[in-house]
């Protein structure tokens, strides 16, 4: 089983991001759960999602506390919460970053527990193809590609169970993009 942690705040679409790898990994046949978990109900508080997956049938109905895979939507976290946001993450396991520098105290981490760190700019990304911070989707193109956990196909197959018209084809943009741009950085 794969469980993965997505960190961000209200209004950054961290819980639409966990759903829309859900739905691509649905796609591909897997076993999926995804919630949410929230702080104060307003646009800026901290927010959570999880997204478990398996090839089997998925029993376990509590939180994700050991995850695999963390991406962190909010770069601001980058400087405020490393620790909140790479507890409890596996030895060996992915830490998806929306940076273009990775802090001294990330890299001990990192090297700590020979995580595989990958970045992507999903800040210039968004705001090259929404104007506006919107970085959810960049980050899931930046997590499929780094991971391999569904296809790009599957994803913006997702997309499109969400999204319509012109937002759809902004999002299906913002995943390919990032995908393309994301870099794994060398510890």
């Amino acid at each position: 089983m794969i469980e993965v942690r997505w960190h961000g705040r209200g209004g950054q679409g961290v819980v639409t991001s966990s759903e829309l790898l859900a739905r691509a990994v649905l796609r591909e046949g897997k076993y999926v759960q995804h919630f949410p978990e929230f702080g104060p109900e307003r646009r800026g508080a901290p927010v959570r999602a999880f997204t478990r997956i398996d090839d089997k049938p998925i029993d376990i109905h509590y939180g994700v506390y050991e995850p695999d895979i963390v991406v962190v939507i909010d770069p601001v976290l980058l400087t405020t919460n490393v620790e909140g946001v790479t507890a409890g993450l596996k030895e060996g396991g992915y830490l998806i970053l929306n940076t273009t520098k990775v802090s001294e105290e990330i890299i001990k981490i990192a090297k700590e527990k020979s995580l595989k760190v990958y970045t992507v700019d999903a800040h210039k990304i968004a705001l090259e193809v929404f104007n506006r911070p919107l970085y959810n989707t960049p980050m899931l193109g930046a997590l499929v590609k780094a991971t391999g956990l569904a296809s790009l196909d599957s994803v913006l197959d997702a997309l499109g169970e969400r999204f319509k018209g012109e937002i759809l084809e902004k999002n299906k943009i913002a995943v390919k993009r990032a995908y393309e741009e994301v870099a794994k950085y060398e510890i």
